[in-house]
């Protein structure tokens, strides 16, 4: 299984979404710039996470995204499959795929792909935006951090 930059991208810019939980819209742009995201392309993935409810579009002046939930409510495993479909590592595990494998009742290797595609939806379901948020570190944090580790070792 191979992430596309749809996933990729959207985990992103519901990332920045979720850091202004609370504080009103933000807009296309913003969250184009702050992720080096093309804003025609997240325009794309912003309309589809909207289709799945994972955000909201508020129009007018002052509109721009907001999170569809609370952030502690809204996982990862939600928008890779509003924007990527359901997790399945084997074409055989698509929905409607199964006519084509006259083995699919007692294939091995079915089974072990559904297990392992079980787990990966499993981890992705657990890592909500509420954790991201907690775990997150400004860049600029980071370098204070490492400059004050650094100084600390200098005598």
């Amino acid at each position: 299984m191979k992430l596309s930059t749809k996933g990729k991208y959207g985990v992103r810019a519901v990332f920045e979404v979720a850091k202004h939980f609370g504080q009103g819209p933000i807009t296309i742009k913003e969250i184009a710039e702050r992720q080096g995201i093309s804003f025609s392309y997240l325009e794309q993935i912003l309309n589809r996470l909207g289709r799945a409810g994972v955000i909201e579009s508020v129009r007018g002046p002052g509109g721009g995204y907001l999170l569809g939930g609370k952030p502690s409510d809204l996982t990862v495993g939600d928008v890779v499959r509003a924007l990527e479909g359901p997790i399945a590592l084997s074409h055989c595990l698509e929905p409607g795929d199964l006519g084509e494998c006259h083995q699919a009742d007692d294939c091995v290797a079915r089974m072990v792909w559904a297990r392992v595609g079980a787990k990966i939806e499993e981890a992705l379901d657990s890592i909500s935006f509420d954790d991201l948020l907690r775990q997150y570190q400004p860049k600029e944090l980071v370098a204070l951090k490492r400059k004050a580790a650094a100084g600390k070792g200098a005598c």
